[in-house]
C-alpha cells in the first residue's frame, strides 16, 4: 500500500471513529479494505483510495469506517462486570430509585448486542425485585451492520458458546436452523438498539444510571479518550456508574470521573460523595456450555 493511501485511510478512520492506526497496522488496512474495494467493483486499494479522493461518497466512507472498527464481543464477557452489576449496583439502584422505579442502562459501542442482552438476562433473573419498574437498556454502535445483527438477536453456535451459561441458553434462546440461536422475544424487547457514534453529539438519549463503555477507549488516542469520557459524564446521572474495560482507566485522562472505591473497573463522577461499594452477596455463576 502506498504511504499516501495509508495516510488517507487512517485519517479518515480516525476522524469518523476515533480508531488510531499506526503504520505497523498497514496489513490490517489491506485485509479489511480489500473486500470493500471488491464490493465497489474496484480492483485494488489504490483504486479505492483514488475513488475516495475523487468522490467522497458517503456510503463508501461508511463502508471503509465500518470495515476497520473492531466488533469483538461475547456474552458475559469477563464475567466480573456483570457480577458487579448484579451484586453491587442493582441493590443500590433498587433503593435510590425506589421513588420513580426506573433504571436506564447504556451499552455504548454495543457491537452485535451480547453485552446488552447479558444485562437483560440478569434483570430478567431478578424480575421478582423489579415488579412495577421500568427498565430501559439502550445499545448503540457505529456500525449499521452490527446494529441490525443486534436487533435480530441471532447468533452462531460458536458465539453462544463464548461465555453464555448453558442454563441461560436453554432458558432464553430458541434454536434457528441447525447451528444458530435467537434470543427469545421477551429478552429482545428489553433492549433498544440504534446507530450511534461516540465522537459525535449523542442526541436526545436522556440520562443513564449505568453506562458500559468497555474495551473501546483502548483504540483511541489520549485527546479522543478525554473527549469521549467528558461527553459520557454529561449523560450520566449524578450518582450513576461508568464501567470501563480492564485495560482502561480515567486516571490521567479526565477529571470528570474517579474510581469507585474497592471496585475495579467502576467509575463515578468526581463530585459524587460517599461513593463506596457495599460488601457484595455470593457470586452469580452458572455452568458454561
Amino acid at each position: 500500500m502506498k504511504p499516501e493511501d495509508f495516510d488517507l485511510f487512517s485519517v479518515l478512520v480516525k476522524q469518523r471513529s476515533g480508531l488510531v492506526l499506526t503504520r505497523d497496522k498497514a496489513y490490517l488496512l489491506e485485509s479489511r479494505l480489500t473486500p470493500v474495494a471488491r464490493k465497489w467493483n474496484l480492483k485494488t486499494l489504490d483504486d479505492l483510495a483514488q475513488s475516495v479522493r475523487a468522490k467522497r461518497d458517503e456510503t463508501m466512507l461508511r463502508d471503509i469506517t465500518e470495515a476497520m472498527t473492531t466488533n469483538e464481543s461475547f456474552f458475559f464477557r469477563d464475567q466480573k462486570p456483570f457480577d458487579q452489576f448484579r451484586q453491587v449496583l442493582l441493590p443500590q439502584l433498587l433503593k435510590s430509585r425506589a421513588a420513580k422505579r426506573q433504571i436506564r442502562i447504556w451499552s455504548a459501542a454495543a457491537s452485535s448486542g451480547q453485552e446488552a442482552y447479558s444485562l437483560a438476562i440478569i434483570l430478567n433473573e431478578e424480575a421478582a425485585k423489579l415488579q412495577g419498574w421500568k427498565v430501559d437498556i439502550f445499545g448503540t454502535d457505529l456500525s449499521a451492520e452490527m446494529v441490525e445483527r443486534a436487533k435480530s438477536g441471532i447468533y452462531s453456535q460458536f458465539e453462544v458458546q463464548r461465555g453464555l451459561p448453558v442454563t441461560f441458553l436453554v432458558k432464553y434462546f430458541q434454536q434457528v436452523g441447525t447451528d444458530r440461536w435467537q434470543v427469545k422475544d421477551n429478552i429482545r424487547q428489553m433492549v433498544q438498539f440504534r446507530e450511534g457514534n461516540l465522537l459525535t453529539d449523542f442526541g436526545p438519549i436522556g440520562t443513564f444510571d449505568i453506562v458500559y463503555c468497555r474495551n473501546v477507549l483502548i483504540y483511541f488516542d489520549q485527546p479522543t479518550k478525554t473527549r469521549v469520557l467528558e461527553a459520557i459524564s454529561k449523560v450520566l446521572t449524578p450518582d450513576g456508574t461508568l464501567f470501563l474495560g480492564g485495560a482502561e482507566t480515567v486516571l490521567g485522562v479526565t477529571e470528570k470521573f474517579k474510581p469507585l472505591e474497592n471496585e475495579r473497573g467502576l467509575y463515578v463522577l468526581t463530585g459524587r460523595t460517599g461513593a463506596t461499594a457495599p460488601v457484595p452477596p455470593a457470586p452469580f455463576q452458572a455452568a458454561t456450555v
